[in-house]
């Protein structure tokens, strides 16, 4: 099993609105075949908690936008992991230190990377730069 369209698009749309934001290495796993709660991962990092806090509004605003809210959210007022749950797509927003220190693209490593089409190689940093680790 694979990812399905749905989520993928909501990945992309999700990861559209963190590049606004000026997130750094944004990267979606296929998690779909390891998990059963989700499909997507999708992970994006910022040097400051101000900034994690201003990728998970834009987040948030954009899936708003399509009435999809998140189911849970976690780890908002400390603004240095932010988890939001959309069912089938989990988004981490992580300050820059924690994302290295979690490492969640080498816990997931065995998971296809998800094609964001966001025009730019930030993906494709990530995933190559969590395979050299």
């Amino acid at each position: 099993m694979t990812a399905t369209e749905t989520s993928i698009a909501t990945a992309r749309v999700a990861a559209r609105a963190a590049a606004e934001k000026i997130a750094q290495d944004i990267v979606a796993l296929d998690v779909s075949e390891r998990l059963a709660l989700a499909d997507v991962f999708l992970i994006a990092s910022a040097p400051s908690e101000r900034q994690v806090n201003a990728i998970v509004d834009g987040i948030e605003e954009e899936l708003g936008k399509q009435d999809l809210r998140p189911v849970r959210r976690e780890g908002r007022s400390g603004g240095r992991w932010v988890l939001l749950d959309y069912s089938d797509v989990v988004i981490h927003v992580q300050h820059e230190e924690d994302r290295v220190f979690y490492a969640l693209e080498r816990l997931w490593k065995d998971c296809p990377v998800v094609d964001l089409q966001l025009g730019d190689d930030t993906s494709a940093k990530a995933a190559v730069s969590s395979d050299s680790e």
